[in-house]
């Protein structure tokens, strides 16, 4: 098989190397078609009723891992095990 030259700058006719003009005259998605962004953009709304307060709270590592390990909703998972030591 022959050695090919590595080629540092790939011509792309479809697809040209964008300018500071191009960069310029950019627009967000939301703004050119927001009826497409609409559709795959999942955002959650707000809280119905914000119940839960943000604490920062150190753990072990290997606490940590356990619940993360069993997928995602560790965090309430942890919170139903404290509820659970404390009788809640």
């Amino acid at each position: 098989m022959p050695r090919q030259k590595k080629n540092k700058s790939i011509r792309d006719d479809e697809n040209p190397e964008w300018t500071k003009r191009d960069f310029a005259r950019a627009r967000p998605a939301a703004e050119v078609v927001p009826e497409i962004v609409a559709v795959y953009r999942r955002v959650r709304g707000p809280q119905k009723r914000p119940t839960k307060r943000l604490v920062s709270l150190r753990l072990d590592p290997d606490v940590i891992d356990h619940f993360r390990a069993r997928g995602p909703g560790w965090q309430a998972r942890i919170n139903t095990t404290l509820r659970k030591a404390v009788g809640l």
